[in-house]
């Protein structure tokens, strides 16, 4: 069974989620929780939080489902949209600010029906 989640816009940049998911990348859900609860990265609670929301929607199909069973099979972090500001600069110039956001997705799933291991 797979399960997924989530976090569209998060305001992060890609790169930087990404040094965050592949630390989880293939791992059980347990263990990439624990993981992630030691990470110092911003990007670590957000990716934490698409974790426990792609356990939950996989708990919700199959309430029966164990954590250990589940592992993490796909994580990706995709550019979304950049919010583009202004900042004044010297001799009246101005330059372009770009903030940018992320699309974070993780799916789940079950390691005995097909999931490699």
């Amino acid at each position: 069974m797979i399960a997924r989640a989530q976090h569209r816009f998060a305001r992060i940049s890609a790169r930087k989620a990404r040094l965050v998911v592949d630390l989880v990348r293939g791992l059980p859900v347990s263990k990439a929780l624990d993981v992630l609860k030691l990470t110092p990265k911003r990007a670590a609670g957000m990716v934490d939080k698409v974790v426990r929301s792609a356990w939950a929607n996989a708990h919700q199909i199959d309430p029966h489902a164990d954590e250990e069973a589940y592992r993490i099979t796909e994580v990706r972090v995709d550019g979304g949209p950049m919010f583009k500001r202004i900042r004044a600069r010297s001799m009246g110039r101005a330059v372009r600010i770009r903030k940018r956001t992320s699309h974070i997705t993780v799916v789940v799933s079950d390691e005995k029906k097909g999931a490699k291991s």
